[in-house]
């Protein structure tokens, strides 16, 4: 299945939850202009673990509280988070990890 098989939001989040995977997050990360390296993985891993756990998505604030208790202080900064995701750490990890928009993001 490809991205364009699947039903997306106007703002290109998957519709379907269980529509996901990782050639689609790859896919997801192409329209982004984003190449995932591992550093990627662990914190799309890590935003999807969250996700289906708490069964809601953070602000950018429990975001990186989170992220620090489970990955370490460095992985949470800002500076290391605007590295990976350009645009927007918490609305692009849940982006291409498959997840609704979360409700802080514009």
């Amino acid at each position: 299945m490809t991205l364009a098989d699947l039903p997306l939001t106007d703002q290109g989040f998957l519709v379907n939850l269980a529509d996901w995977n990782e050639q689609i997050a790859e896919q997801l990360a192409h329209t982004a202009h984003i190449q995932l390296t591992d550093q990627h993985w662990e914190i799309l891993w890590f935003t999807r673990n969250y996700y289906l756990q708490y069964k809601h998505l953070p602000n950018a604030r429990v975001f990186a509280k989170a992220i620090a208790k489970a990955l370490g202080e460095e992985k949470a900064s800002s500076r290391y988070l605007l590295q990976l995701f350009p645009d927007g750490p918490l609305k692009y990890a849940c982006k291409l990890a498959g997840l609704p928009k979360p409700p802080s993001c514009l």
